[in-house]
């Protein structure tokens, strides 16, 4: 059963709309048992993408639980609510080709699976919720046909206009098949921050196994959740992540659908990150040693103890406390303070925390999606970047925390005039 402390759990049937939107599941999503046990409590909150384009737009604008659950059985992370995947993922406003560190990834990443696989003009590699391209992009140089998937059309649209072949759909057991008839088998099934996405972890899986040929690969690239613990990233938790991976439920979820995990990566992109290599099992039989090494080193630090999460529960609501605390003596202090980015992990810091214009004023980005959008739940609009040096705020809270050295590279402008950061996270840090 779920266990959420006596609390009950169920979408506002008040609104129909909003009952259509919001689900909750009560069995895990790698081993199937209904042992789910909620540890941390972060909502009510909004959708972490969904800027407004109007503050008049905030009478309509709704909030679901965000609360995290831990599998007893095989330690998945996850949420319990579901938000309908059309309204999160049709129209989006994340793309990856904007950050100079997600470029650079990407051009590693096309290497090592290039060398890999030992990849030619014959192979095809599929990018699952391949964004705008930017990463299949990286595999054309190498001379290897590309294909993405990719369900928000207006990301869809961005890609094709870059030459980056792209079927506007979701991905799942049914379309893994249809592409395997249409297109032939693949060499690579890639999947990158989408595996946590997906609420039918299992028929996701399926659909990518049946895509791959005999000695292909699922690859997949998840948010750590030994990261999250071990460095208090709470802000990762939002309706669209579904799942916080570690080595031990990948595997367990491999096991469910017939692959094997041959190979983990750990890297250092969106704050730490896994990328899992899994094949068929039939064609790799046995978990690599190294994997079984990451998952008695898992076991031994208490990723796999609910225990160990409650206390990062207990660590999470300190954090809260100390940043505002900061923020709140600043402001009394006649300091201002602005903040850099508009990621969906900073919507879920704003709203938890509770910090609206009265302490930060504005945000800043340069997606050209976000600017002249406000942020989601506590309303603060989007300028351009340029702004912080144009009105020289005292402070910048990072919201993009994952990418604070570059920013404040590219903010060199504005330290030099003696602008100061925040980083919050693990907890709050003046640089």
């Amino acid at each position: 059963m779920v266990n959420h402390n006596g609390d009950a759990l169920v979408s506002d049937s008040s609104n129909g709309t909003r009952a259509e939107l919001h689900r909750v599941r009560t069995h895990c999503r790698a081993c199937g048992e209904e042992r789910l046990t909620r540890f941390l409590v972060l909502g009510p909150q909004p959708l972490a993408n969904a800027n407004l384009r109007d503050l008049a737009d905030a009478r309509d604008e709704q909030r679901f639980p965000l609360d995290v659950y831990f599998c007893e059985q095989c330690s998945l992370v996850q949420l319990a609510d579901v938000i309908d995947p059309e309204v999160l993922f049709r129209h989006y406003i994340y793309v990856t080709g904007t950050s100079e560190t997600i470029a650079a990834h990407n051009v590693d990443y096309a290497r090592t699976v290039v060398e890999l696989l030992n990849l030619g003009p014959d192979d095809l590699v599929v990018e699952v919720a391949s964004n705008d391209g930017s990463l299949l992009a990286c595999f054309q140089p190498h001379g290897v046909r590309t294909l993405g998937v990719e369900p928000a059309t207006n990301i869809a649209a961005i890609a094709r206009d870059r030459g980056v072949e792209t079927v506007g759909d979701f991905f799942n057991g049914a379309t893994g098949a249809r592409l395997r008839v249409e297109r032939g088998a693949a060499r690579a099934v890639i999947g990158n921050n989408v595996l946590a996405h997906v609420d039918d972890t299992q028929d996701f899986l399926r659909g990518a196994k049946v895509l791959i040929d005999g000695d292909g690969l699922v690859i997949t690239e998840v948010p750590y959740a030994r990261t999250m613990l071990e460095h208090l990233e709470y802000d990762t938790v939002y309706h669209e992540h579904l799942c916080y991976f570690s080595v031990t439920s990948l595997v367990r979820l491999c096991e469910a659908v017939g692959l094997t995990v041959v190979r983990v990566d750990e890297v250092a992109v969106h704050g730490g990150s896994l990328r899992m290599y899994a094949g068929r099992a039939e064609h790799y039989p046995t978990v690599s040693e190294s994997v079984q090494r990451m998952m008695r080193e898992e076991a031994a630090i208490g990723l796999t103890s609910l225990e160990r999460w409650r206390e990062f529960a207990r660590d999470v609501e300190a954090q809260r406390t100390a940043l505002r605390a900061l923020l709140e003596r600043l402001h009394d202090e006649g300091r201002t303070v602005a903040a850099y980015g508009a990621p969906a992990k900073g919507n879920t810091l704003l709203n938890y925390c509770n910090i609206g214009t009265d302490l930060v004023p504005y945000t800043v980005d340069r997606s050209a999606l976000k600017i002249g959008t406000y942020t989601p739940g506590m309303h603060l609009p989007v300028l351009p970047a340029h702004t912080l040096v144009e009105r020289q705020p005292d402070y910048v809270l990072i919201l993009a925390w994952n990418f604070a050295e570059e920013i404040m590279r590219q903010q060199q402008a504005y330290r030099d005039a003696g602008g100061r950061f925040i980083v919050p996270i693990p907890f709050p840090t003046i640089v």
